[in-house]
């Protein structure tokens, strides 16, 4: 889908038609078809990348100059509600007078920035002031999930340490949670290649507008884009180690429970050996065997297996085994 925007009293306003491009400040192309490509293509005099393209990760491969025209991908999180969060690559090439952004998906922060820019609380006169408000919206909804990242893990981690019930249910439960590290964990490393791939975008932005004249104004804003990404950058390593020790100590607590199974097995086995012994004796069929023939040799017989598991059971508890 291609839409055309283009600067009109503050904010963005949509035009339809081949010739709207000329004058246009932004051009959205998303899940864009070939022809929508080459449309763009013979109006800018650029090559637009495809969807292969946007997929590499070498740094030469997404932040280049060519055409008179500087392109930058970028890595974005996307679907962070659901239980399958996405990275998706989008493209901005940002020419003297035209932004064109290349997408095959719809991150929140498109349409975050959208709604700044009609009521007229993003700049939106240049291109380069577009880049910036995108960018910058890109980074404000990424934050908004650390946040969220950060208050799930405060919650794994009194679901870990303040864990009641019995066994059953509580080996139920370290199922679901080690699931839920699991999502934390994936979302993180997501995050953290976003961050990086923001971080070398506004790199090479920033030596972009150190070339154009007036942009003052535009540094600084890049300069501060740079640094809430490297704070992001850091906050996200201090969870990336927390969920790491959470993961770890709930491995820990499920080896406690399974410790306490075998040895309540061992515990029952010492206890049951010595009656065992004492009935395989009794159960021999030797034809002598004086005890055989006494009076009270039955009773006496289970009174001997009873404390023979009896004084195991108390030397145990006796020891703090148990």
């Amino acid at each position: 889908m291609l839409t055309i925007y283009q600067a009109r009293e503050g904010g963005l306003v949509k035009a339809e038609g081949e010739n709207a491009i000329s004058e246009a400040v932004w051009i959205d192309l998303l899940h864009p078809s070939r022809e929508e490509e080459r449309l763009i293509e013979r109006h800018l005099g650029l090559l637009v990348p495809t969807r292969e393209e946007m997929a590499e990760i070498e740094v030469s491969s997404r932040l280049y100059h060519e055409s008179g025209a500087h392109f930058m991908t970028a890595t974005v999180l996307h679907r962070s509600e659901t239980a399958h969060p996405e990275s998706t690559a989008i493209t901005f090439i940002l020419t003297e007078k035209t932004l064109v952004t290349v997408r095959y998906a719809e991150p929140r922060a498109f349409s975050m920035f959208l709604i700044r820019a009609e009521k007229g609380d993003a700049a939106t006169s240049s291109a380069l002031a577009i880049l910036i408000g995108l960018l910058e919206a890109i980074i404000d909804r990424e934050a908004d999930i650390i946040e969220r990242l950060q208050a799930d893990t405060d919650r794994l981690a009194h679901s870990i340490f303040y864990m009641k019930g019995g066994t059953a249910t509580r080996t139920r439960r370290f199922d679901v949670i080690l699931k839920q590290i699991g999502q934390a964990g994936e979302v993180t490393s997501k995050l953290r290649d976003s961050l990086l791939s923001l971080g070398r975008l506004l790199t090479y932005l920033g030596q972009v507008a150190a070339q154009r004249k007036n942009a003052e104004d535009s540094r600084e804003q890049i300069t501060m884009a740079s640094r809430d990404v490297q704070s992001l950058a850091d906050h996200l390593g201090y969870l990336n180690s927390r969920i790491s020790f959470l993961l770890d100590a709930s491995l820990g607590l499920v080896s406690i429970e399974q410790n306490q199974i075998i040895k309540l097995f061992s515990v029952v086995a010492v206890v049951l050996l010595p009656p065992t012994l004492v009935a395989s004796i009794y159960g021999m069929n030797f034809r002598f065997m004086p005890e055989l023939d006494w009076a009270f040799g039955y009773p006496l017989a289970l009174l001997v297996m009873v404390l023979s598991a009896v004084l195991p059971f108390l030397y145990f508890r006796r020891k703090g085994w148990l």
